[in-house]
C-alpha cells in the first residue's frame, strides 16, 4: 500500500510535534507543508524533512493533492482553511478548538456529511492510553455508577495583547484553547447527553475570556469544568463515582491514572500496579508521541471512506462550539 500522504498548514510549534508523530507512525508521511510565509515554510520543511513547501494554502492543495491536511494554523483560521479543504476534495484533521462558533461547525459538517470526506478534530487527549484506561474502569464498574467529574486546567499565560493566548483577531481565549479539553474530556467519561449547562467567565481587557467556569448537568451525573489563562491550577480531572474515584494528574496529556476504591483487589493488567496505599495505579509508559493515535485514526477512517470518526465524532465538535456560543454571550457589552 502507498504511503499515507499529509500535508500541514501551519509551520508553528504543534506542527513540528505533529510531524514527529508522523515519523513515528507506520504508512504515512509528510508530503507538503503551507504558511502564510514562504520563507518560514522552507525552514519548517528543511527542518523536518518535508519535500515540498507552499507560500498559500490553495497551492499546495492543487499541485500536492495530499491524503489529508493536517491544520496546525492558528484557531482564527481553522474555519476558513478547513473550507477550502473541503472544497478541494482533501479530508481534514485540525487542530483544537476546530471552530468558534457553532455555526462555523454546523456548516463545516454539513459539508463534510453532504460530501462524504472526511473531518475530525484533533482532539488527541481521547486517545491517549492512560485516558482511555481510566474509560475502562469506569465501563467495569470499578467506581460503580460516575455521579460528579470535576476537571480543571489552567496556567498563567503571557499577559500581552499581542500573544495568541490575548488577542481576540488570533482566535485566543481560555475557551478555544482549555476549556475545549475540559468539556470534551467530561463527555468522554461520563457519556450521557448533557441536558443543562450553566457558564461564566471573566475578560482580559484585550478582550478573551481569561477563566470559565461551566456546569453541566447529565442524565445522572454532573460535571464542574473549570479553565484559566491567570493562574496556575492544580490540572486534574476526578472522576466519582459511589464506590470510588479516578483521578488523571494533567488530564489533556496524562500518561498515568489512579483508581481509589474500597476493597481494591483486581488482577493486574498491562501497566498497572498497587501502590503502597492501596490505590491502583496505570502508567503509560510506551507513548513517545501522543499524536500517533489520532494519526492512526485518520488514516484508517480515510481508508475505510467514513466521514467522521467515532472517538471524536462530528456532535461532540459542534456540542463544545455550542458551549463556545454561550461563553461568548458572557463578553461585556
Amino acid at each position: 500500500m502507498e504511503p499515507f500522504r499529509f500535508a500541514i498548514m501551519g509551520a508553528g510549534n504543534i506542527a513540528g510535534k505533529f510531524c514527529e508523530a508522523v515519523k513515528l507512525a507506520e504508512g504515512c508521511q509528510v508530503a507538503a507543508v503551507a504558511s502564510k510565509s514562504a520563507q518560514r515554510a522552507e525552514a519548517f520543511a528543511a527542518k523536518h524533512g518535508i519535500p515540498a513547501s507552499y507560500e498559500g494554502y490553495a497551492r499546495m492543495l492543487k499541485e500536492a493533492k495530499p491524503d489529508c491536511v493536517y491544520i496546525a494554523a492558528t484557531c482564527d483560521a481553522h474555519y476558513e482553511l478547513s473550507k477550502l479543504c473541503l472544497e478541494h476534495g482533501v479530508p481534514v484533521l485540525c487542530e483544537k478548538a476546530m471552530f468558534l462558533n457553532s455555526a462555523q461547525a454546523e456548516e463545516i459538517f454539513a459539508i463534510s456529511e453532504k460530501s462524504g470526506i472526511f473531518v475530525m478534530e484533533a482532539m488527541w487527549s481521547r486517545f491517549l492510553p492512560a485516558v482511555k484506561r481510566a474509560k475502562e474502569w469506569i465501563r467495569q464498574g470499578r467506581i460503580g455508577k460516575p455521579v460528579l467529574a470535576q476537571i480543571d486546567i489552567g496556567f498563567r499565560a503571557p499577559q500581552d495583547a499581542d500573544n495568541r493566548y490575548m488577542n481576540p483577531a488570533l482566535g485566543g481565549g481560555a475557551a478555544f484553547d482549555l476549556t475545549v479539553y475540559t468539556y470534551e474530556l467530561a463527555d468522554f467519561f461520563i457519556e450521557q447527553k448533557a441536558q443543562e449547562m450553566q457558564v461564566s467567565a471573566m475578560w482580559s481587557a484585550s478582550g478573551v475570556d481569561v477563566t470559565d467556569t461551566v456546569l453541566v448537568r447529565y442524565d445522572s451525573a454532573m460535571a464542574v469544568l473549570t479553565s484559566s489563562f491567570m493562574t496556575g491550577l492544580e490540572e486534574k480531572a476526578v472522576i466519582y463515582g459511589e464506590k470510588g474515584r479516578i483521578v488523571l494528574p494533567k488530564p489533556h496529556f496524562a500518561s498515568q491514572t489512579i483508581l481509589e476504591c474500597q476493597g481494591l483487589q483486581p488482577e493486574l493488567e498491562e501497566g498497572e500496579r498497587l501502590m503502597p496505599d492501596g490505590r491502583l495505579l496505570y502508567m503509560d509508559e510506551v507513548t513517545k508521541n501522543g499524536f500517533v493515535y489520532e494519526i492512526q485514526e485518520t488514516i484508517r477512517c480515510v481508508r475505510e471512506g467514513r466521514t467522521e470518526s467515532q472517538v471524536v465524532p462530528h456532535a461532540l465538535t459542534l456540542s463544545c462550539a455550542r458551549l463556545f456560543d454561550r461563553i461568548m454571550e458572557t463578553r461585556p457589552r
